[in-house]
This record gives C-alpha cells, structure tokens and sequence, in this order.
C-alpha cells in the first residue's frame, strides 16, 4: 500500500506528527552523534590537551554559525506562512532573497573571523601549550564558514518544501563523510588536530552543497526556486529579527560556555575543560531530540498560522507538549544512570578525569526534564512570526539566566556549584516560556 505523502495543510494526528518531525529529529541527532564522534577521535587520538583546545574555541565558532542558523529559522518561518496565505510568488522571491544574503554573510564572517581568531582564543583563556591546537582548528574550520551556513540555512528550507526525509539523507551522508575522514585523517594518516577540522569541513561541504544543487536543479518541484526578483530590505530584516533568537541562542550558549570554560579552568584545569566538553558532547545528543522536533514542526505551526487555521494551531500545540514532556522525563532518567559508561567512552583513559565526568553529567542531566519547553517555546513563536518573544526567551534562557547562575553557584559551592549552574537557569527559565505562553494565547489564538 502507498503512503500517503504528509503535507503542510494537513491534520495532524500523533501519528501523522510524529512522522514528519522524524526527520528532522533523526537529523539532529545525527548532526549531534558525528560531532561526538569528533570529540572521540580527538580526545582519544591526540590528547586531552587538544580535546579541551578545541572545546576551549568551539564557542567563537558557534557564533559565526549562528548567522546561518537565524537565516534558515527566520527565512523558512516566513517563507512557510507566506506559503499559507497562499502567495506562492512571493515566497519564491523570500527564498531567493535569503540566498543572496546567506552568501553575503558568510563571506563577511569568514574574514572577521580569521582577522581575530588569535586574540579571541587569549580571551577565553587559551594557554600556551593550547594556541597551536586551537589556532590550526579554527582557521581549518573558518575556511569552510561559506558550507557550514549553507548547511544550517538550507536544512530548514527543505523541510518548507516538504522534503524532510532528503533532509535527513543529506545529514546522514554528511555525517557518515565527517566519521570516516575523522578516522581516515587523525588514525590512519596521523594528522593530527587538522585532520580533525579538515574532516569536519568537508562533512559541511557534503551537507550544504547537495541541497544547494537540489534546490537549483529539476528535481526541485516546490515552489523555493532561485528566481529574478528586486531585493527587499523590510522582509529580509524581518526574517533575520525573527531568526534572531536562533542566532541569539548560538551567541548566548557560546558565550556562557566562555565562561563555563573560564570558571573551569579556575577550579579545575584543563581537566575541567575536557569533562565540560564530554558534558556538553553528550548533552547534544540528549537536547538534538528536542531541538529536532521543534524545527521539524515549526513550518506546520507557520503554515496553520498563515492559513489562519486557528483549530489546527491548538491541536498540533498540545501534542507537541505531550510528546516533548515524555521524552523528557525518559531522557533524564537515561543520562543519569549511562552517565559513567558514556563519560568513559571519551576519558576512560584517566580515572580521576572519568570521576570527574561522570558526576558533572549527572548533575547535568537533571534540566532535561524541563528543557524541552524552554527549547520548543521559542521555535514555537519564531513559527508565529513572532521574533521580540522568541528573541526574549532564548536570550533569557541562554545567557542572562545562565550568567548569573554561573557567576554566582561557584563561589558558594566551588566546581558543583559550575555544574549546578545549568539545572538552576533552566529551572528558572521554565517560569519564562510559561509566562509568555500563557499571556500571548489570545493574540494568537492558540
């Protein structure tokens, strides 16, 4: 029997939603397991020293990905509702404008980053035993920016158009690219921390270029085609104030993560560095499922919006609170008792290293009970077009909460009072998204 092809326009029952957000979750999480595949191979081929070297300058270059993050979230999101008033036209010309800008904006990051790559990496505390390390990762992996916002921007666009398992296809090939050339390049050929960012720059080239010739090529029949059109500055803003919390969010974690490393290395070491990035490589994985369902049913929640279809708007919010509250109760009960034997995949080879690990991942698994709402309600308002509230919660939610958190537990409680610092600011950030949840339900009718 055929399977019926799931549509934007439809209803969608738990089944039906779950499907089509699969995708996008498997995508996630995929895109999460290759880059903990990264931290294994680096970890355990060339050293702590390097493992926490490149956890050390992983935020700077998060927030240069975070450009093409807030491209395909706020792009897609207006692309979709455009979608749903029905003018198929202007989404096509939406689309095309995002393009240009995407290719813009990569160009301009890429050179800023590399102009100060040295001095940021001093910054966040960078010793001098670590600049070489970090020095040759980030310059490897800057001079592929152009394929890594190429592959955050266009992962959403397919969705839009109703290829979400390509979507998925893409981000598994690409993962399986990056896995195969860590191995490759650090095992076999003994190249060290470069072959770990050359590996991990040719896997964005795969997930960026071949949805990039997709959508240019026939194959393509959704109406997100390059077409001629004038470029416009007031949608183009919009999209990117609506997908600001996206990049909001890249920022906000990049920058309470300088400060995870800097409170780190104060009370730990290097050794503090490394368990964090075993922390945070795990953690991904865990907090993928969230992110991936929440992108995945962002375009419904747009195009619903769009279509003024006030009863589908409810029906597919309340399931998405169903389905992402049990997920997060089972994922908080599975990080806590694999704590030790995930630590020990990455650090099994130092025992006080492992203790380390292990008790901060633990500590660390308790907000994913709660972070799951916190995640899914700020794509819920980029999915309504809504960027200040969306903004509002992640910056909130990711940097003032967590600043003050960490700012604060550590001198009453040391090194637990760094890991503590993550369930205290998603504790309180539940209190956000809830308020905002309930004070916009008239505006939107949800």
């Amino acid at each position: 029997m055929k399977r019926i092809r799931i549509q934007l326009s439809d209803h969608f029952s738990y089944a039906r939603l779950i499907r089509f957000t699969l995708p996008s979750v498997l995508m996630m999480i995929f895109t999460s397991v290759y880059g903990t595949v990264d931290g294994y191979f680096i970890s355990n081929a060339v050293g702590k020293t390097a493992f926490a070297s490149v956890n050390l300058i992983m935020p700077f270059l998060q927030i240069l990905g975070g450009v093409g993050a807030m491209l395909g979230v706020g792009g897609s999101a207006l692309v979709s509702k455009t979608l749903g008033e029905r003018d198929v036209k202007r989404a096509g010309a939406y689309f095309t404008m995002m393009m240009y800008l995407m290719l813009i904006t990569s160009v301009i990051s890429t050179g800023i980053g590399i102009a100060v790559l040295r001095p940021v990496a001093y910054l966040f505390g960078a010793t001098d035993a670590m600049i070489g390390d970090v020095m040759t990762y980030g310059t490897i992996c800057m001079a592929f920016n152009l394929a890594l916002h190429a592959q955050y921007t266009l992962q959403s666009y397919l969705i839009v158009a109703e290829k979400p398992k390509f979507a998925l296809v893409v981000t598994l090939t690409a993962g399986v690219t990056n896995m195969v050339l860590d191995w490759l390049f650090m095992e076999v050929f003994e190249m060290g921390i470069a072959g770990a960012a050359l590996a991990t720059g040719l896997s964005q080239c795969v997930g960026g270029m071949i949805p990039f010739i997709w959508f240019l090529s026939g194959a393509n029949k959704s109406p997100l085609r390059i077409v001629k059109t004038k470029i416009e500055i007031k949608p183009m803003l919009k999209a990117c104030g609506n997908g600001s919390s996206e990049m909001l969010s890249s920022v906000s974690a990049s920058v309470t993560g300088i400060l995870y490393n800097l409170q780190l290395m104060k009370f730990a070491g290097e050794d503090g560095v490394a368990a964090y990035g075993v922390v945070m490589y795990a953690a991904f994985v865990f907090i993928s499922i969230f992110a991936g369902y929440s992108s995945g049913s962002a375009p419904v929640m747009s195009y619903h919006y769009g279509a003024q279809n006030r009863a589908e708007m409810k029906n597919v919010l309340k399931k998405s609170l169903v389905i992402l509250g049990t997920a997060g109760g089972v994922l908080t009960a599975v990080a806590v008792i694999f704590a030790r034997p995930v630590a020990s995949i990455f650090v099994s080879y130092d025992e006080s290293l492992l203790d380390m690990t292990t008790r901060a991942f633990r500590i660390c698994a308790v907000p994913f009970a709660v972070m799951w709402f916190n995640i899914y309600t700020s794509s819920f308002f980029t999915a309504l077009n809504d960027g200040a509230v969306s903004a509002a919660v992640s910056f909130l939610r990711a940097l003032v909460l967590p600043v003050a958190s960490i700012l604060i537990l550590p001198a009453l409680y040391g090194l637990d009072g760094v890991w503590f610092s993550l369930a205290a600011s998603e504790a309180a950030a539940v209190l956000v998204s809830l308020g905002f949840m309930l004070g916009k339900r008239r505006k939107y009718g949800y």
